[in-house]
């Protein structure tokens, strides 16, 4: 009985000593891991952001490509045996188009017309990362033949292909927004907490200014003073820079709370001795400080950029067709008398909900994880 004790003490205080052996970061990095919902929904943002940059090679065709007569066909059935139940290769019917007598388009499958499926395809050109010019496509059919695996919208364009090249758009904006936002208020909050007095009363009155106002609004307005004529790379840009300028206020007033302790540290008084810059002093020595926050305040923050682009877009103020992004996917979606007939065109909001909700369920996990007062 006594061996078992003594096994049992040495193997908890050797357990005990690893986790004292492991750094903060090792240790945050160990609690996230051991969520397992939040680890499946950062694999599921990254083949999401992973399928958002490769899009041009994934997707069977480009986000313009459309065929007309096609107008919300439902999804292609892609079957393994034919008619005469023999196995064949994956293949898919050609079709039919008629109408009924309330003028509703009719798709019937012509069983004497099939188009297998191919891998690697020829297809519509793009360039590769944008750089390098090509027309293959991982999969398609040939000889006139049109696959829409997920259906396709008004105009016969393929779904599958435009959200795949509306997450592009949808997702950059919220990373560059972001980027860009926190970068803002990062350095202003650095600089009021680092300096006080004058310089903080100034930039938190700022803040406050742009905090006043709520941000939908805030974002109508600043969308407003954009020219009506800009193409859809200037919106897209002025998007960006939209978002940026109504996300940065709360993030630099949190930031200037934690710089107000940090400038009073041992390590910002050696570097001042030193004769370091203070803009130097600032990003080297005390924003560091405030990565764990900062990291966990960007993965919260995504969401609301991707909701904001969506939103805009819903309402035909962001991008414009014939580009796709999931915002403008999702305003086909406005009438019920479409979702009744063509239910499929409500997946840019299952793609937006589930981006979403796993950018939250990430930045809940890495809160946890990188919180000082959990159990370690």
């Amino acid at each position: 009985m006594n061996k078992v004790v003594l096994q049992n003490n040495s193997s908890k205080l050797l357990q005990s000593s690893e986790k004292v052996s492991q750094t903060p970061f090792q240790r945050a990095m160990a609690l996230f891991r051991a969520n397992r919902l939040a680890v499946f929904s950062l694999m599921v943002l990254g083949i999401i952001h992973v399928a958002a940059v490769f899009a041009d090679f994934l997707a069977p065709y480009s986000y313009n490509n459309e065929e007309r007569t096609f107008s919300f066909a439902p999804p292609s059935k892609i079957h393994f045996m034919d008619e005469n139940g023999k196995l064949r290769r994956p293949f898919i019917y050609g079709r039919t188009i008629t109408f009924n007598e309330f003028h509703k388009r009719l798709y019937k499958d012509e069983i004497h017309q099939k188009y297998p499926l191919e891998f690697f395809v020829q297809g519509d050109s793009y360039k590769i990362l944008w750089l390098v010019p090509c027309s293959l496509h991982l999969f398609g059919v040939k000889d006139g033949g049109r696959i829409y695996l997920w259906g396709a919208d008004s105009r016969g364009r393929d779904l599958f292909s435009r959200l795949l090249h509306g997450a592009r758009i949808s997702l950059s904006i919220g990373l560059v927004g972001v980027f860009i936002s926190f970068s803002i208020g990062l350095l202003v909050g650095g600089m009021a907490g680092y300096y006080g007095g004058k310089v903080d009363d100034v930039l938190m009155r700022v803040c406050e200014m742009f905090m006043l106002f709520p941000g939908f609004y805030l974002l109508l307005a600043l969308r407003a003073v954009v020219p009506s004529n800009f193409n859809s790379v200037q919106v897209y840009v002025a998007i960006i820079v939209i978002l940026s300028f109504i996300g940065w206020a709360s993030l630099a007033r949190v930031i200037r709370g934690m710089c107000l302790s940090l400038r009073e540290r041992e390590f910002v008084l050696a570097a001042k001795t030193m004769g370091l810059s203070d803009l130097s002093i600032i990003i080297r020595h005390i924003l560091p400080h405030t990565l764990s926050y900062s990291l966990i305040a960007i993965m919260l923050s995504i969401p609301g950029y991707i909701l904001a682009e969506s939103a805009l877009s819903l309402i035909g103020l962001g991008i414009q067709d014939p580009y796709a992004s999931w915002g403008n996917l999702l305003a086909e979606a406005m009438s019920i008398v479409q979702i009744k007939f063509a239910p499929w065109i409500l997946l840019p909001g299952f793609l937006i909900f589930i981006t979403v909700m796993c950018f939250n369920v990430v930045g809940d996990a890495l809160r946890d994880a990188l919180d000082p007062k959990s159990s370690s």
